[in-house]
């Protein structure tokens, strides 16, 4: 099977290469800046001061400094300075970002009164959570409303089309001036730039279904709320849970733009702060965990969408079973639900309309 045919997918060995090579490629070129001299490395680490006044050991100046210092100081008949090549403080290589990984969790704040790096990865994870349910909970009825409904549709979206190109971070001094300077602005800011998006976004998802799937559950009687009940919610629900993960994933990019506004909070202010003492490494480590955290969402979101929904092709693992037997009560394992059967076998409905 070749490696390009258009819209196939590709053997488990090949998909399970290629999602390693997509990680190991970015890393091979970080390694490759980092760790061989003549790619990059622009400046000089002196390892010996010699005997300069004005520099230091451990200090990196660029390589014309270098020499020119060094000149001066045979000159004047004086030890010359020693280094090496580096690059810039602020491209640390990959093994000091992955030992800051772990010794960020251990390093004491500064200041007493600074939070810990998992306290601040916390209060971010808190400040998303809060912003994206409450966009998705107005968000996702009036985006399927927008869709079912064309009342909705044009009662909310020419407005929504024209306010979702005005950027969220223009409404940080509002926020703040309307709801104080802790949190409440930070959770406005990912609101505002979620809710807008996710409405059209959702309403799009809604008008993709297949209208010879509602004809036919018209024709055995369904209508109003029954035909949405029972027809609409579950043809889009899979692709509609694809697309809150999706936006989801803008929440977290308005994270570090909202917590600057009023105090500066979270891993924003960690970040900011780690800066300021030219600790790349544990800047680079906190964007790292940023990534990670997404992505792990991700997955166990994903997860949950092909066991929540079986009709989509999706199928029930044995640790969901376990999980919603415990939580929720028995399940019935043997329900499944596709557009193909519904339309073919579309007397299925009949009981329950």
């Amino acid at each position: 099977m070749s490696w390009l045919s258009i819209q196939k997918e590709l053997p488990a060995r090949r998909k399970a290469a290629l999602i390693l090579l997509s990680f190991l490629l970015p890393l091979a070129l970080w390694s490759t800046i980092s760790y061989v001299p003549f790619i990059w490395h622009p400046m000089m680490e002196i390892q010996n001061a010699g005997g300069s006044l004005y520099l230091e050991q451990g200090q990196r100046v660029t390589r014309n400094v270098f020499e020119q210092e060094n000149r001066r100081l045979m000159e004047g008949g004086e030890e010359v300075l020693t280094g090496v090549r580096a690059n810039p403080v602020y491209l640390p290589p990959p093994h000091n970002v992955l030992t800051a990984v772990y010794t960020a969790f251990k390093t004491k704040p500064r200041r007493p009164d600074d939070p810990w790096l998992h306290e601040s990865l916390a209060h971010s994870i808190q400040v998303v959570f809060y912003g994206f349910l409450l966009s998705s909970l107005i968000g996702v009825p009036l985006g399927i409303l927008c869709g079912v409904f064309s009342f909705f549709s044009k009662l909310y979206e020419p407005f929504f089309e024209f306010f979702r190109y005005m950027p969220a971070p223009v409404f940080g001094a509002l926020a703040v001036a309307v709801l104080g300077i802790n949190d409440g602005p930070k959770v406005a800011i990912i609101f505002i730039g979620t809710f807008f998006q996710q409405v059209l976004v959702i309403a799009n998802t809604t008008r993709q279904l297949p209208p010879s799937l509602l004809e036919a559950a018209q024709t055995l009687g369904a209508k109003g709320g029954t035909l949405l009940k029972k027809v609409v919610l579950p043809a889009i629900a899979p692709t509609v849970f694809l697309d809150m993960r999706i936006l989801l994933g803008w929440a977290w990019t308005y994270l570090i733009v909202a917590e600057v506004v009023g105090t500066s909070t979270g891993i924003t202010w960690f970040i900011n702060q780690q800066a300021k003492y030219r600790i790349y490494e544990n800047v680079y480590a906190a964007i790292l965990m940023i990534g990670i955290i997404g992505l792990v969402t991700d997955m166990v979101l994903a997860w949950i969408g092909r066991n929540l929904f079986v009709w989509d092709g999706g199928k029930r693992s044995g640790l969901f079973l376990f999980l919603s037997e415990l939580f929720c009560g028995p399940m019935d394992k043997t329900f499944t639900f596709t557009k193909k059967r519904a339309l073919k076998h579309a007397d299925y409905t009949t009981p329950e309309l």
